[in-house]
């Protein structure tokens, strides 16, 4: 997905999406504490925003000394992966300040991860028996399994009274819980998960655990005083958000940045759709097949088809990740299907049927629906639909769809798998505009053209006069880092990535484009940064760092992210043997954990620059964050070269 943070992450971001974004860092200096004890040792982090919100926790779990000096709330989602890296932090924060610190959890399951609410029912559900913390740990450590047999197994094994569970998880009154937790996340602006609300100040997403001890540090700091001032420590959170912001303050600043792009966007004529040509409403679907979040999305469209079968056309293009191992192969049967005339229904059987997805379960389901398999078969082997699906791809790419399913509604960017609603207020908005065309003379057929040319021309400008500015520029070096490019260019491009990181995986061919675009202007820099959450990434950055100190640092970069999912250590010593290198000495660097240090130092380097996510680059010190299509790299870099420029002239 390219859920901007990501997303966002995007974000994430989505980010999530694209694939995660944090912006905060290290808080200010205390007043009455050292600087290195407050978390001033590293200025370069931006602060943390000095607001206090006021945060109830009555009635929510809570875990910790009820006299604990610092109260940390987080509003979590047990299908989302940055929260389960985010619980270890945790975690490991309250080993460390013990009876220091007291932990209340609030519920806000995401409305694109199908699982997170049912999980949130059951630990809630486990809390009526005083299992909460138990079910809690259970979910987190078996995300992938969060279907209702398995949350009934989790409670089977923690000893609850099945029948009492299952009704608590059926009562409205959870149901209740979870609708006043996600009220309160919207009201104190933690849209996304993880969020974490420290003595009332805000700090989001899954931060490294040296940002949190920098804020609770600098908290410890003023509840001891008002202890000494005679409050008691079971009435300090109290006092402390006894004055807090209720809500946090509107940004319109920020929306408008985070307002959907919309986009020129073409529909080519051999690519599936249904619905008239001349519908009102034209959606164009970057998809996978074998993404679950894509597969979430076929009921929606189902539905759109089935309530508007006139004005709308969906119009479906291939955006295979390069993580999903049978994407490619899967969007290719799903063309060769189309030349037979039976591409929606192949496109069922592929999403109904996603994790058999291999060569033989192509040709199954093509004999299924009664193809002439001799004739898909050799469409597969020819590779007739490659160039279709690539050239699809790169189209996705080039408009910012880089993540999986992204949606635009006459050129209206939506992304992820969004609820019916979310679209029909689009398509309801679009059908209006186009009756109008329609009544002043516009032609069906140059409807579409018309209704996205003119939802172009009137998008908001990307940011707003007076919007933040972005991060101040940083001194980032490049270090020992591996660099491609040369040692005088102009622009330096230092990249934070993960070698098991999908959205990582996602801007290699960005970086490709620019390599190929600014020939002599640009280097590139790689450092690592890899998430505790990705099991081989450690692995992968020492095999990485090994072939580097035998010359072939990018050969075995393009390894790792052409096979993500393969990365354990007899993998890694058959990419070793595969690129030529000398395999001994290779091997004996990772059993001696030669590069652990620079690999640590560099995600040491990261926290401080508060580059928290993966990927994420510093062009000439300045921050970009995620999977971003060429067009965001382009602009830092042109200004960039611009100032350089200017630079070079006024020393002649």
């Amino acid at each position: 997905m390219k859920p901007n943070i990501i997303v966002a992450l995007l974000v994430g971001l989505v980010l999530g999406f694209v694939g995660g974004r944090v912006y905060s860092g290290s808080p200010t200096k205390a007043e009455t504490k050292p600087a290195a004890q407050a978390g001033q040792a590293n200025p370069a982090r931006r602060p943390v925003d000095p607001t206090v919100f006021k945060v109830p926790v009555e009635g929510s779990p809570t875990r910790g000394n009820p006299e604990a000096l610092i109260t940390l709330v987080e509003f979590s989602d047990y299908e989302c992966p940055f929260c389960s890296r985010a619980n270890v932090t945790v975690e490991k924060l309250e080993e460390e300040y013990g009876k220091k610190l007291r932990v209340v959890m609030k519920q806000n399951p995401l409305s694109f991860h199908a699982r997170a609410k049912p999980a949130s029912l059951a630990a809630l559900a486990a809390g009526e028996q005083g299992k909460y913390w138990e079910m809690h740990g259970k979910l987190f450590a078996n995300q992938k399994k969060l279907d209702d047999a398995s949350l009934e197994q989790y409670a089977k094994e923690l000893g609850l009274n099945l029948d009492k569970w299952k009704a608590d998880m059926a009562s409205p009154a959870l149901s209740e819980v979870i609708q006043k937790d996600q009220t309160l996340a919207g009201q104190l602006g933690a849209s996304g998960t993880p969020a974490f609300f420290i003595n009332g100040r805000f700090l989001s997403g899954a931060q490294p655990i040296d940002n949190f001890k920098a804020l609770i540090d600098e908290e410890l700091v003023k509840a001891e005083a008002l202890v000494k001032g005679g409050v008691r420590p079971a009435q300090v959170y109290a006092k402390i958000i006894e004055k807090g912001a209720e809500r946090a303050a509107p940004k319109a600043a920020q929306q408008q940045q985070q307002a959907p792009a919309v986009k020129k966007i073409d529909v080519p004529a051999d690519s599936a759709s249904f619905g008239p040509a001349t519908a009102k409403v034209t959606i164009v679907e970057w998809s996978d097949f074998e993404c679950p979040f894509c597969s979430r999305a076929v009921p929606t469209l189902t539905q759109i088809k089935k309530e508007y079968p006139k004005d709308v056309r969906v119009v479906f293009r291939h955006q295979p990740l390069s993580f999903h191992a049978n994407a490619k192969a899967a969007a290719e049967a799903s063309e060769a299907a189309r030349e037979q005339g039976r591409f929606w229904e192949y496109h069922d059987k592929l999403f109904a049927n996603q994790k058999a997805l291999d060569r033989a379960s192509l040709e199954k389901y093509a004999q299924e629906l009664g193809l002439n398999v001799a004739k898909f078969k050799a469409a597969l082997d020819s590779g007739k639909f490659k160039a279709k699906v690539e050239a699809d791809s790169a189209a996705g790419s080039a408009v910012g769809a880089n993540g999986t399913p992204t949606f635009f509604v006459n050129g209206r960017e939506l992304v992820g798998a969004q609820p019916f609603d979310a679209f029909k207020r689009l398509i309801d908005e679009e059908i209006a505009k186009a009756d109008k065309l329609l009544a002043s003379g516009t032609k069906p057929e140059e409807l579409y053209a018309k209704l996205n040319a003119d939802n172009v021309a009137n998008a908001p400008a990307a940011a707003a006069p007076g919007a933040p500015a972005e991060p101040p520029v940083q001194k980032v070096d490049v270090g020992n880092a591996p660099v491609k490019g040369p040692a005088n260019a102009p622009v330096t491009i230092v990249a934070f990535s993960d070698f098991e990181c999908p959205f990582c995986s996602r801007v290699v061919p960005t970086l490709k484009q620019i390599e190929d675009q600014y020939q002599g202007k640009v280097k590139v820099a790689f450092r690592n940064q890899p998430l505790p959450m990705h099991a081989n990434a450690k692995a992968a950055a020492a095999a990485a760092l090994a072939a580097h100190e035998q010359g072939k640092f990018w050969e075995m970069h393009d390894k790792l992210f052409a096979n993500q999912r393969a990365l354990d250590r007899a993998s890694l010593d058959k990419y070793a043997q595969e690129l030529g290198l000398n395999v001994d000495k290779f091997k004996a660097a990772l059993d001696s954990n030669k590069f652990a240090q620079q690999i640590e130092a560099d995600a040491a380097d990261a926290g401080r620059l508060g580059a928290t996510g993966t990927p994420t680059f510093f062009i000439n010190g300045r921050t970009l964050v995620g999977a971003q299509p060429f067009d965001a790299f382009k602009r830092v870099i042109d200004e960039e070269l611009k100032k350089a420029g200017a630079v070079a002239a006024d020393r002649k």
